[in-house]
């Protein structure tokens, strides 16, 4: 819930909004603002790497985590920068649906990625995970990567103590990769609204997690038509590869008919389909 690999959120105020409690989700208080919920933005297009609060810095694609993950057990250098480019490489654009598994709508996103022969990245929260086991097995088995969305998607990580962002980012790590048994792997990390700090970049980066930006936001959260989520993602493909899209947080039926429509779309412009680096430094 969380755009070219400029880094910066998209200008504008941000807008908090109540959430409302959804049935058969496990929101807790999180508020629902931030790029991709209605109109809520956080600051940035300027010095501010997308997706964070964070300055960027000159080598905040390269840095490397390769501390030892939870419980110690070395991990491979996964870079601290927040990725945006495509291990495809070129024109290549990477589709990521974010707050699922949902029961209803995410067996219809798998349905229109399927018929359209795409792989996608799903950013899960980690008790929708855990309470929908069948379908996390389901993005798998399907050849679809797996992100961590945090377990209660609070949009003021970036306020939070160092010790109540690793237990988000890390009991979420666990309950999805738990409902996707089989050794399965989360291999990136997506901060909720975009409010990443140096620190859960670091945590993430050091557990084996990517940190995952996005350049075009669909503005899909709140359901504004199928026709605006569409020409949202056609306005801002310019700004770079990654795009965002909902599964959860609610009614997805226009995200389901705006994404068949989009990957039409890309088709028709010759332009392929990837899935996000992970290990290389961006735009390598």
């Amino acid at each position: 819930m969380a755009r070219g690999n400029r880094q910066g959120i998209r200008g504008g105020a941000v807008v908090v909004a109540a959430a409302a409690a959804l049935a058969g989700t496990v929101w807790g208080a999180a508020a629902l603002v931030g790029p991709g919920h209605g109109t809520g933005h956080r600051p940035a297009h300027e010095n501010v790497a997308r997706g964070t609060g964070a300055p960027a810095t000159p080598d905040d694609g390269a840095k490397g985590g390769g501390a030892p993950g939870a419980g110690g057990a070395p991990r491979s250098r996964i870079p601290d920068g927040i990725a945006h480019a495509s291990e495809s490489g070129g024109n290549a654009v990477n589709i990521t649906i974010d707050d699922g598994p949902d029961p209803q709508w995410t067996p219809k996103v798998l349905d229109v990625l399927e018929k359209c022969d795409v792989k996608a990245t799903f950013c899960m929260i980690g008790p929708q995970a855990r309470a929908h086991p069948d379908l996390v097995k389901r993005v798998v088995a399907a050849g679809h990567r797996l992100c961590d969305h945090t377990t209660d998607h609070n949009t003021t990580m970036d306020k939070k103590p160092v010790a109540y962002q690793e237990r988000q980012i890390l009991d979420a790590k666990k309950m999805i990769e738990d409902a996707a048994g089989g050794g399965a792997e989360v291999e990136y990390y997506r901060a909720p609204g975009g409010a990443f700090t140096p620190d859960s970049r670091r945590i993430a980066a050091a557990n084996g997690m990517r940190p995952l930006g996005w350049n075009v936001d669909t503005k899909d959260f709140g359901k504004p038509g199928v026709a605006a989520i569409v020409n949202a993602f056609k306005s801002e493909i310019g700004n770079g590869p990654t795009a965002l899209f909902h599964d959860g947080g609610g009614n997805r039926a226009q995200t389901v008919e705006a994404l068949d429509q989009v990957l039409a779309w890309l088709k028709d412009q010759g332009r392929p389909t990837g899935l996000p680096v992970r290990t290389a430094p961006e735009g390598s």
